[in-house]
């Protein structure tokens, strides 16, 4: 099994934008507690239960490893990236400290990224497809990474089911502040259209938030064609 290094295109004024936001912040991001533990730890069962230890598996949005570092034992092989450097730099510290010879971290923006054709049986994208720029390019280069049979596992922040004021005034507002990235504000219906527009077959959407409404589908979906071998 190769490497698969990544090739990413020169990086353009939005990726660079987005990768100072989230380099400022990311020992404070690496900090900060997961709000609802026992969702995560659903989240994280429930993906377990659907890779396998052969299998070849992409991570997009990564942020400081955290996820790739718990699943990692479940699978083959596992590439994280994110678009920040400053987090990959804390997600490699963190592989080092308890180092996991099939796993790496490497910098790629989910916008822009060249991840190789058809190479992973599983690409994960958990809490990022609210914060690329185009969520149809996104999701195009994420597959086309993804082999035929291979499995689509996200789960993303659906603002526009939010409280209307998120997406219309408060989003807005922090991000004048400096103080939140650009935001795509989307319905969980409208992602599920989405998936389905690139030739997903959904095979399963669930809530795993057990404090209040939870507004973050956990969405598994399979590219159509045979699963590889």
């Amino acid at each position: 099994m190769t490497s698969g290094t990544l090739h990413t295109r020169a990086p353009s004024s939005p990726t660079a934008a987005k990768a100072r936001f989230w380099d400022k912040i990311a020992r404070k991001y690496a900090a900060d507690p997961v709000a609802d533990m026992a969702a995560y730890e659903a989240t994280l069962a429930r993906t377990r239960a659907l890779l396998g230890p052969a299998h070849r598996v992409l991570e997009i949005g990564c942020g400081t490893g955290t996820t790739a570092l718990r699943l990692g034992p479940s699978c083959g092989r596992l590439v994280g990236t994110d678009v920040s450097a400053e987090m990959i730099a804390i997600a490699r510290e963190r592989l080092a400290a308890a180092p996991q010879p099939n796993l790496e971290f490497q910098v790629a923006d989910a916008d822009a990224p060249e991840f190789g054709q058809a190479r992973h049986d599983a690409v994960l994208a958990f809490n990022v497809l609210h914060l690329v720029s185009d969520l149809d390019a996104a999701l195009t280069a994420a597959l086309n990474a993804l082999a035929p049979g291979g499995l689509f596992i996200s789960k993303t922040p659906c603002i526009a089911d939010m409280n209307p004021l998120l997406g219309k005034v408060l989003l807005p507002v922090m991000r004048l502040l400096g103080k939140a990235p650009p935001v795509l504000s989307f319905r969980a219906s409208e992602l599920q259209a989405a998936l389905t527009r690139h030739d997903l077959e959904i095979l399963a959407v669930e809530y795993h938030g057990t404090r209040g409404k939870d507004r973050r589908p956990f969405i598994v979906a399979r590219k159509r064609g045979p699963a590889s071998g």
